[in-house]
């Protein structure tokens, strides 16, 4: 049987680029080891190359847990990188590519358990769903979004689900830190138009959408945004006080943050709504002023906060600036505390006794917005232990991206232990 480490490098040497078509040989490659150990894969795509896999192992118990992961990777410019970003290479300890900690090092743990498991005959506690999924670092609408609309039966049971974006460790002096995220920022990725009159350039402008664009854009990048302390961001913050020995101002966050260095980025960018400008787009001559000037903005905001939000954003645009979607998401949240919870802090504690579990609320998003849509209620849980050297955040979508493979090999420990009790 391949190892986990193995398998993830493997699965990073299919290059499943998004933007593109490519998922296709990573999920039969999926798929073959999910057959060859005795579990029947469901493969179906959503478009040519948009492929998904999704597997059942069934358990004592008929409450299913799904346990989701993406296939689909960012780009990755192999100039910039120390090896190349599809080679899957194993160098210094760790598993290098794009991918390693986004998130095909959790899918390789996900597929080590779970072929281990089914290796030593041994039966999950309750109902086991698998699902590799498409197009993640998109919308998901050729992933997720597709197959709880359209393959809405191969998760009839499943009441709760773990994924990305958790379960890692930060190490503070003698203890490491896990979050388990029990939420995320829903999304709001807008265009914005404004609109003018078109004319030459050497005249003097008589509603130039350009300036009036540039201006607004400006004013949502200029906004500081309040604070807004949802519940588990509250006991998050409580209990890094507990850990580190010292009271957190409440009133002072943001510099509370950047004083508590790695444990403050658990939650930096979970106390804010926050819009960024991301796109921009005018004009096609450089003598001509357009009559229209067009950006994007990418969007988040705190569960709960949605229409404050986009309130200020309304008011920060003013009335020549007209919005649309490209992407709306509620913010998801699980129940916290949680008997769930519970459990996924107890096998983080039973596999690394200076462990100490926290909630999390993720900043941004994942599949976990997709599977609330149909009632199943999403942890951030992807066990991964690392070394004080690495940054977990600084990796995601960064370049040479690596996991480890002591870590790797820890979290398949984990997820075997949360399966089998």
């Amino acid at each position: 049987m391949k190892s986990v480490a193995e398998i993830c490098s493997d699965l990073i040497r299919f290059d499943t680029t998004n933007p593109g078509s490519r998922e296709r040989p990573a999920a039969e490659y999926v798929a073959t080891l999910l057959a060859d150990a005795g579990i029947e894969p469901e493969v179906f795509e959503s478009a040519p190359g948009r492929t998904t896999v999704v597997a059942r192992v069934e358990g004592a118990a008929k409450d299913a847990l799904l346990i989701h992961g993406h296939l689909d990777v960012v780009p990755a410019d192999p100039a910039e990188w120390r090896m190349h970003p599809f080679s899957g290479e194993i160098a210094d300890g760790c598993v290098y590519g794009r991918g390693a900690v986004d998130m095909k090092g959790s899918c390789a743990m996900t597929l080590a358990t779970v072929l281990g498991m089914a290796a030593r005959g041994e039966r999950p506690r309750r109902d086991l769903v698998l699902a590799f999924l498409a197009d993640e670092e998109a919308t998901g609408d050729y992933g997720s979004r597709y197959a709880v609309t359209e393959r809405r039966e191969l998760f009839d049971g499943v009441t709760e689900a773990i994924s990305e974006s958790g379960g890692f460790s930060v190490q503070h002096g003698d203890v490491r830190v896990y979050p388990v995220a029990v939420g995320e920022r829903g999304t709001a990725w807008m265009k914005v138009t404004a609109h003018g009159v078109a004319g030459h350039g050497s005249r003097p402008a008589i509603d130039n959408p350009v300036a009036t664009l540039a201006a607004a854009l400006a004013r949502v990048a200029a906004h500081s945004w309040p604070v807004r302390l949802t519940p588990p961001v509250a006991a998050l913050i409580e209990s890094l006080a507990e850990i580190t020995g010292s009271p957190i101002d409440l009133d002072r966050l943001d510099a509370e943050a950047a004083r508590l260095g790695a444990l403050g980025g658990l939650f930096e960018g979970q106390i804010h709504n926050s819009a960024n400008p991301t796109m921009l787009s005018a004009g096609y001559k450089v003598n001509v002023v357009p009559s229209t000037a067009e950006a994007h903005v990418d969007g988040r905001y705190l569960p709960g906060f949605q229409e404050e939000f986009l309130e200020t954003i309304d008011a920060l645009l003013g009335p020549k600036i007209t919005r649309e979607f490209v992407n709306l998401e509620d913010a998801p949240a699980a129940p916290y505390p949680s008997a769930f919870f519970d459990e996924l802090a107890s096998v983080l504690v039973a596999e690394d006794p200076s462990a100490r579990p926290v909630p999390y609320v993720m900043s941004g998003g994942t599949d976990a917005k997709s599977f609330a849509r149909i009632g199943i209620e999403g942890y951030g849980f992807a066990p991964l232990m690392l070394r004080p050297d690495l940054d977990y955040f600084g990796m995601f979508h960064g370049k040479d991206e690596r996991v480890p493979v002591e870590g790797l090999e820890f979290g398949t420990r984990v997820l075997t232990r949360l399966l089998t009790g």
